[in-house]
C-alpha cells in the first residue's frame, strides 16, 4: 500500500483478485476502492483500447533501499495531485512491458510519458520534473518537463557517458543545484557533476501564472468530507515558484454521507453502503457503565473516518445518539485475592478483590461469604476498591463466594482458599506385626492438627512411586514376608516432613493383649516415645521373634507378639505353630496368676495382666518342624520375658527398680524378676536344660508323643510356681 503525499485519505494498493494482482485507488481511507483507468493512448499516440474492468493500469508500489534514486512511484506535498509511477497496462501487474505514467488530477486520469523505466525527481518546489533513464549502461542525457510531463526537453550533462549511481538535491529550497554522482567505468574513481537549472526560468511567478485545480473523485468534489481547491502553476510557464506560496486555495466542509463513516465495532458494510449489525453482535446488549440517573452515547453503527471533516445536517443519522441508562443485572462478577494466590497461613491477613464487568454498580449490593461462617455485605461496589481483608483462625479449605445482586438479577463468583499451618511434627502409627496378604492400617498423626490441608505421600515395599492421598490413613496389603519399611511424607505448602516405621510381616503369629495396674496410668504421658521405649527394649533382646507394642490412650494396654523363627521352612511350619501355642500358654499362665510385676517407683508396683488372647490367622499348616529352630525360639521367649519388664532398660531411669545378679567370673545372665511384695525371685536360664540336651531329649520322647519342648515349658511353669 502507498499513501499519496499531499492528499488526505488517498491510497494506492495492490490486491490479489481471482489470482491476479491488480492496483486499486481509494479517496476515503479504504471505504471504497476502484481500479485505475488506463491512458487512452500510449506515448507514441497509439490507441490502447483498455476498457474497465477487464483492463486497467497497474503500478509498482514497492519502496527502494537507495535514498538517492526516486523509486518506482513518486508524489510530493508541494505538488498535490501529481503522481509519477512505473507500471504496465493489462489484466494484472507485470514486470514486463514497463513504462512511466503520470496523473495531474490525483489519479482520475493517467498519461504515459516514457516506454522505459525512469527515475523521476521534482524540481523547483514541484514546478518541474527531472527524468533520468534507469539503466545499467552509462548515460549522458537527462530530460526536464515544465508542463507536468506533456513535453520533455533533453539536455546533456556530461561529455562522457556516466554510470549514474544517484542524484543529490535540496528539495523545498531556493537552491537550484542538482548533483549527479557515479563513475565513467567500473575501474574509474567517483565522479560528481553539478548542474544549476536556474537558467530554465526567466523570472519569478506572478498571480497570473497560477491556476486553480479542484480535487475530486470521478467528478465527486467532496473528498474526505470537504471541497478543496488547490493552486498550481500553469503548465508551460517558465517562472520560478515562490517557496512559501499556498497550495490550498480554499476548503469547504461537505454534508456527511455514509462513506464519510466507517462501520463501528460489531457492524458490517452492506452492498448498499449501509452498516448493519454482524450476525454475532447484539447492538441492544452493548455493555455501558453508568447509573440510571445518567445517559450515554450509543452507537448507530457508524464512526467518522479519522481526519474526515464533513458536517452533519439537521438529523444526526450517523453520529452516536444519547440514551438514558437503564438498570442492568450484574454480569461478569470476578473474585480473587490481591496477589492472585489461592493459599495463605493461619492468622495472616487475606485481601479479597471483587470486580464487576457490567451492571448498575451504584445500585448493586455485594455480599462476600468467607466460608468460615462470617459474611459481609456492601451496598456500593466502589467501597471494595481497596480490597476486603479477612483473617482465618483455623486451617482448612474454605469456599469463598462473592454475590452481586440488584433489582434486575444477580451473579456470583467462587474460589477455594487453602489455609495452612506449618507442620511441626509427624508420627507414623502402624502395627509392628502384620499378616502377609492381609490389610494393615497405617495412620499419620500430625502436630498441630490439620483439617483437609495436607497431602500424604506413602512409600511402601521399596516402591519407586508413592501412593498419594489427602487423608492421613490408608490400608495396605503386604505380599512379602520379612521386615518392610514404611515411610510417610506430609506436605503442607512448602513444608515437607516425614516419619518411618518397620513392620514385620509373617505368615502367622500369636499375640496376647496385656493390661496393667491402674497406678501405671497416673504416670503414662501418652506420647509415642513412652510407648515405643518398652517395645524397643523387648526388641533389643530378640527383635526377630518377640515384639511388644503399647497402644495410645488410657488405660494403658499393650500387645505381645510371638513370632515364628524367620528361618522356619514350609515343612516345619506345623511345628512352629505348635511351639507358638506352647509359648503362648506359658505367658497366659504367668499373667493370669499375677506372677509378672515390676517396680515403677518406690512403693509402687505394677502387675501385668492378660486382657484377652487373640489368634492370628494360621495358614499352610505342616507337621514337620526343625528341632534346633524350636530350641532357639524357646531361648528367645525366656530372654524376651525377662526383658519385657525391664522398663527403660538402656535409659537407666532412676525411678524404676530392676534387680539383677552380679558375678565376678562371667557376665550376668538375663533373668526374669517375678514375685510379690519384696520377695523377688530370680529365675536363671542356666537352671534349665541346654539346647543340646533338649534336642537329645526331644528325639527320645518324640515316639511317645511327648516332646522335649513341652517338658521344658512344664519345668518353667513349675519353677515359677514354686517360687511363690
Amino acid at each position: 500500500m502507498y499513501e499519496i503525499i499531499g492528499i488526505n485519505g488517498m491510497y494506492l494498493a495492490n490486491k490479489l483478485v481471482d489470482n491476479h494482482i491488480k492496483t486499486f485507488i481509494t479517496y476515503n481511507k479504504g471505504q471504497t476502492w476502484a481500479l485505475l483507468p488506463a491512458p487512452a493512448s500510449d506515448v507514441a499516440g497509439n490507441n490502447l483500447h483498455c476498457i474497465l474492468p477487464f483492463c486497467s493500469l497497474h503500478l509498482h508500489l514497492e519502496m527502494v533501499e537507495n535514498p538517492y534514486t526516486s523509486g518506482p512511484i513518486t508524489s510530493k506535498k508541494s505538488v498535490p495531485g501529481i503522481i509519477v509511477a512505473t507500471g504496465n497496462i493489462g489484466t494484472e501487474l507485470s514486470s514486463t512491458n514497463l513504462g512511466m505514467f503520470i496523473t495531474s488530477d490525483a489519479g482520475n486520469s493517467w498519461r504515459q510519458i516514457f516506454d522505459e523505466e525512469y527515475n523521476i525527481w521534482f524540481l523547483d518546489n514541484g514546478g518541474a520534473l527531472l527524468a533520468v533513464l534507469h539503466a545499467a549502461t552509462p548515460i549522458r542525457h537527462l530530460w526536464i518537463s515544465l508542463d507536468e510531463g506533456k513535453k520533455w526537453d533533453r539536455h546533456s550533462f556530461s561529455l562522457a557517458p556516466l554510470y549514474v549511481d544517484g542524484v543529490l538535491m535540496e528539495p523545498e529550497s531556493d537552491n537550484h543545484i542538482i548533483t549527479f554522482f557515479g563513475h565513467f567505468s567500473h575501474r574509474s574513481e567517483w565522479q560528481l557533476i553539478k548542474i544549476d537549472y536556474k537558467g530554465l526560468f526567466s523570472r519569478r511567478c506572478m498571480d497570473g501564472d497560477y491556476q486553480t485545480w479542484h480535487l475530486h473523485n470521478k467528478g465527486e468534489l467532496c473528498v474526505m468530507g470537504e471541497k478543496q481547491i488547490f493552486m498550481k502553476r500553469r503548465p508551460g510557464n517558465r517562472c520560478m515558484l515562490a517557496q512559501d506560496y499556498s497550495r490550498i486555495y480554499s476548503s469547504e466542509p461537505c454534508l456527511c454521507t455514509a462513506y464519510d463513516f466507517e462501520c463501528d465495532y460489531g457492524w458490517e458494510r452492506q452492498a448498499d453502503g449501509k452498516c448493519s449489525p454482524a450476525f454475532w453482535f447484539n447492538p441492544n446488549g452493548a455493555a455501558k457503565s453508568c447509573s440510571t440517573s445518567q445517559s450515554f452515547l450509543n452507537s448507530t453503527g457508524y464512526r467518522k473516518v479519522l481526519s474526515n471533516n464533513c458536517k452533519e445536517g439537521g438529523k444526526n443519522v450517523y453520529s452516536p445518539r444519547r440514551q438514558a441508562c437503564r438498570p442492568r443485572p450484574p454480569r461478569g462478577l470476578r473474585l480473587s485475592t490481591s496477589q492472585g494466590e489461592l493459599s495463605s497461613t493461619v492468622g495472616s491477613n487475606v485481601t479479597f478483590m471483587v470486580y464487576l464487568d457490567d451492571g448498575d454498580s451504584l445500585r448493586t449490593s455485594i455480599q462476600l461469604d468467607f466460608g468460615d461462617g462470617i459474611k459481609i455485605t456492601y451496598s456500593n461496589l466502589s467501597r471494595t476498591d481497596d480490597g476486603i481483608k479477612h483473617i482465618y483462625r483455623t486451617t482448612g479449605i474454605y469456599r469463598v463466594t462473592a454475590s452481586a445482586e440488584n433489582s434486575q438479577g444477580s451473579d456470583s463468583s467462587t474460589l477455594f482458599l487453602h489455609i495452612t499451618s506449618p507442620v511441626e511434627r509427624v508420627y507414623l502409627s502402624a502395627p509392628i506385626v502384620a499378616i502377609r496378604g492381609k490389610e494393615a492400617n497405617l495412620t499419620a498423626v500430625v502436630w498441630p492438627s490439620h483439617t483437609r490441608t495436607l497431602t500424604f505421600f506413602w512409600w511402601l515395599d521399596n516402591s519407586s512411586e508413592p501412593i498419594i492421598t489427602l487423608e492421613g490413613s490408608i490400608s495396605y496389603t503386604f505380599h512379602r514376608e520379612g521386615k518392610n519399611k514404611v515411610t510417610v511424607q506430609v506436605a503442607s505448602g512448602s513444608t515437607v516432613m516425614q516419619d518411618s516405621k518397620v513392620i514385620t510381616v509373617k505368615e502367622f503369629f500369636r499375640s496376647l493383649l496385656l493390661s496393667f495396674s491402674p497406678a501405671l496410668d497416673e504416670h503414662n504421658p501418652d506420647i509415642p516415645e513412652w510407648r515405643e521405649d518398652i517395645g524397643r527394649v523387648v526388641s533389643g533382646v530378640s527383635e526377630d521373634q518377640l515384639l511388644v507394642s503399647l497402644y495410645p490412650g488410657l488405660p494403658t494396654t499393650a500387645e505381645l507378639f510371638i513370632l515364628p523363627d524367620e528361618h522356619t521352612s514350609s515343612e516345619h511350619k506345623r511345628r512352629s505353630e505348635e511351639a507358638l501355642e506352647t509359648i503362648s500358654d506359658i505367658f497366659v499362665t504367668a499373667l493370669n496368676q499375677g506372677l509378672i510385676q515390676f517396680e515403677l517407683k518406690a512403693d509402687i508396683r505394677i502387675i501385668v495382666y492378660m486382657t484377652h488372647q487373640t489368634l492370628a490367622p494360621l495358614v499352610d499348616s505342616n507337621t514337620i518342624h526343625s528341632g534346633s529352630a524350636m530350641l532357639m525360639l524357646l531361648t528367645v521367649v525366656f530372654v524376651g520375658l525377662a526383658a519385657f519388664f525391664i522398663y527403660k532398660f538402656k535409659r537407666k531411669l532412676p525411678w524404676i527398680h530392676v534387680q539383677t545378679e552380679d558375678s565376678h567370673e562371667k557376665e550376668p545372665e538375663v533373668i526374669s524378676t517375678v514375685g510379690q511384695n519384696d520377695n523377688m525371685t530370680k529365675v536363671k536360664l542356666s537352671e534349665f536344660p541346654s539346647p543340646k540336651e533338649l534336642m537329645a531329649k526331644d528325639l527320645e520322647t518324640r515316639s511317645r508323643g511327648t516332646s522335649a519342648t513341652h517338658l521344658l515349658f512344664k519345668a518353667v511353669v513349675e519353677k515359677v510356681l514354686r517360687s511363690f
